[in-house]
């Protein structure tokens, strides 16, 4: 049993990608679904190093000159969180090595996509290789000096590049460094001519390392390596700068790229490079990571994009239609008949394209407001924004610049919007906007109705194929009511508004969990327990699971399906032993937010943009709404429900702080994902695909 009240939120973190990670360790898994869980592992740890390892160093310097540091909850001390941080993230790095290296690659390899390495090179793939570089590689390469003193070369964070040791050929006393991005522009997977029903490649990086000798005329390459840096990504903009918040935010992504290296990730074979490039850089021996396999290995999932090889590839899943949104009617006439829910992306995201296009096109629309934290890169919905600005209705959207890593996205797409004649509205100072919330003001014989739609997941077209989430649709006049006052606290003036049923945070979500929480407390009895059933992403917030604690205590039956970070220990005597800890991990991100409170038999459900996180409760807009419509509670239900029974792709934490999958004696399996995917198949109406939505500017 572990000590203390709370687990480490980083050590929690990481210890959710050795979950996703285990599902890259299975066999049975078709080598092309285990090299996406092991990409998914990299990318996740550049995002981890970029923020929160970032953090904990500004914690420890802070230490060092006698300043306030935030105390961790779990009693861990900055340094003992980075070596511990450290050395699991190993653990993880070296078990994912060795089963791209020793599992995936050879199985692709007999499945006929076979990756050659510079040593296994032939002479044909050397002869064609040269010419390649020779011909399209080389004019594109810009190596730059690495002096001693002097200004560093930008290396950009996350970014690939090969570093060289050289040496005058007309002195050998004297040794010189230089780098060169592999270059972006360029495919990064490079076929080589082979036999038919069999393709061979060669990475590019491997081919600027093997032949780099070219770029440097006059001097020796003695050695060569691979390296990336991550970041500091973990600073703000300044907040106060109103007038060209714009201009300030874009000033954070140029810093973002000169910040302090947290990490180096490198391959072997150059201890002087390695060394070199560390003590110009300020890291230390922990912040180095050694690395033999492909960098940035997200990139080698365009391979799955290769026709043929369907058998290297899971079965793609299937998007059904929802029988509630038929063809030929149109959005309003739905919604007038109550409430609606989509479950994404067993069911389609095409009703919530279809309620913005719907909107921008209809005569009697005259108002669109929205919320966007995250969309696509080409964005139907920004489309369709567009194009209700240009047909003379108010469109009011608030942009979130501030969504991490997405801030150059927003930027542009928000000054897409503004030309169109949209009021954009840059989120609020110092808190992020995060809810995701839309209201279509439509006039219907005299009067002004409202449509509404909330969700646990973003805006995001190409997201809501590969997460997890609810959709909600409704025209209830109490929620439509809340919605309006909500757009006017985040677009104007005005004083903190009580609301009917939708709960806002930072100003009254936090409040309103303790007091749920609390009344499942205060009316649990030995014959009648209370019961508390929550989905979310993470649980960190010390207020919330010290709540969860005492209601624990008071015979309070809870069970928590906490896709990543949990603070909490459940099953400790005395303290949480009626507490359960799942996690699913599967072929879906696990995305949407569900709480439920059994309320002495008349439970009540909610759906939410926040997880239970201070940062979510104390530092972001929020959004927490009821589900209400019988039909539609039901619904929610049993889906909650069913996450709890799978015994496939579960995991469970005990009360040592480590996650087993869970085992059952049931005769049948049970895998939650794939039951929803049955019933959304069962109950499917046909999906009609939407044409593409073309903006139509007036001329200028």
């Amino acid at each position: 049993m572990i000590e203390g009240r709370f687990l480490n939120r980083d050590l929690s973190w990481i210890d959710f990608n050795r979950r996703v990670l285990e599902e890259g360790l299975r066999p049975e898994l078709p080598p092309l679904e285990r090299l996406r869980y092991l990409a998914i592992v990299s990318s996740n740890f550049d995002e981890f190093f970029m923020v929160r390892v970032a953090a904990i160093k500004r914690s420890i310097r802070a230490a060092a000159n006698k300043l306030p540091i935030l105390q961790d909850p779990s009693g861990l001390p900055p340094e003992k969180q980075l070596r511990e941080a450290a050395l699991r993230v190993r653990d993880i790095i070296a078990l994912q090595y060795r089963c791209m290296e020793e599992e995936v690659f050879p199985a692709l390899a007999k499945g006929g996509l076979e990756l050659a390495r510079p040593e296994s090179y032939t002479l044909s793939q050397m002869d064609y290789l040269e010419s390649l570089f020779i011909r399209e590689i080389y004019p594109v390469l810009t190596p730059l000096r690495m002096e001693e003193e002097g200004p560093l070369p930008s290396v950009r964070s996350a970014s690939l590049y090969a570093a060289f040791l050289l040496m005058p050929d007309d002195d050998d006393s004297i040794e010189h460094i230089a780098i060169i991005q592999i270059p972006p522009a360029l495919d990064r997977i490079i076929k080589l001519p082979g036999v038919d029903g069999k393709i061979t490649w060669a990475l590019l990086e491997d081919v600027v390392i093997t032949w780099g000798s070219y770029i440097f005329p006059g001097y020796t390459v003695k050695e060569n390596m691979l390296f990336k840096l991550n970041r500091d990504a973990d600073f703000s903009v300044d907040e106060q700068r109103d007038e060209d918040f714009i201009e300030a935010m874009e000033e954070v992504l140029e810093n973002r790229e000169h910040s302090p290296a947290v990490r180096m990730v490198y391959s072997p074979g150059s201890e002087k490079l390695k060394t070199a490039l560390a003590s110009r850089f300020n890291l230390e021996e922990i912040d180095l990571y050694e690395w033999s396999g492909p960098f940035n290995s997200a990139d080698l999932l365009e391979l799955a994009n290769i026709p043929g090889f369907d058998n290297l590839r899971e079965k793609p899943w299937k998007i059904y239609g929802n029988p509630s949104f038929p063809e030929g009617e149109s959005i309003w006439d739905r919604l007038g008949q109550g409430d609606a829910l989509l479950h994404l992306p067993y069911e389609s995201f095409d009703p919530v394209l279809r309620f913005f296009e719907e909107a921008a096109a209809d005569p009697a629309v005259i108002s669109i407001k929205a919320a966007l934290y995250r969309t696509s890169g080409n964005s139907p919905i920004i489309k369709a924004l567009e194009q209700a600005a240009l047909n003379g209705k108010q469109v009011i959207v608030v942009v979130e610049l501030k969504a991490r890593f997405d801030e150059e996205r927003n930027i542009s797409w928000a000054n897409r919007l503004e030309k169109a004649g949209v009021i954009v509205v840059y989120g609020l100072s110092r808190l992020k906007v995060h809810a995701k919330i839309s209201m279509v003001l439509r006039r219907e014989n005299d009067r002004i109705k409202r449509y509404i739609h909330l969700s646990t997941g973003n805006y995001n077209d190409k997201t809501a194929k590969l997460y997890s989430d609810l959709s909600f649709f409704t025209t209830r006049e109490e929620i439509a009511y809340d919605a309006g006052l909500f757009f006017n606290m985040i677009t104007g003036y005005s004083a903190i508004q009580p609301m009917r049923l939708l709960v806002i945070a930072p100003t009254a979500l936090k409040q309103r969990l303790l007091e749920l929480i609390g009344r499942e407390t205060d009316r649990s009895s030995q014959e009648y327990p209370g019961r508390i059933m929550a989905k979310m992403n993470s649980l960190a917030d010390p207020d919330i699971i010290e709540a969860l604690y005492r209601a624990s205590q008071a015979g309070v039956k809870i069970f928590l399906n906490v896709r990543g970070i949990c603070m909490l220990i459940p099953g400790v005597s005395g303290l949480s032993e009626n507490i359960k800890v799942i996690s699913i991990i599967d072929h879906y991100l696990e995305h949407g937010r569900i709480f439920s409170f059994a309320n002495g038999g008349a439970e009540e459900i909610f759906l939410s943009s926040a997880d239970w996180m201070p940062r979510n409760l104390e530092r972001r807009v929020e959004l927490m709404f009821p589900v209400l419509q019988d039909e539609t509670k039901n619904q929610v239900r049993e889906i909650l429900s069913a996450y709890f029974k799978d015994n496939s792709q579960s995991w469970e934490l005990g009360n040592d702080g480590r996650w087993q999958r869970r085992k059952t004696q049931a005769e049948e399996t049970f895998r939650v994902q794939t039951s929803f995917l049955e019933l959304a198949e069962r109950t499917s109406a046909p999906l009609i695909s939407a044409p593409e939505f073309i903006v139509r500017r007036s001329p200028s």
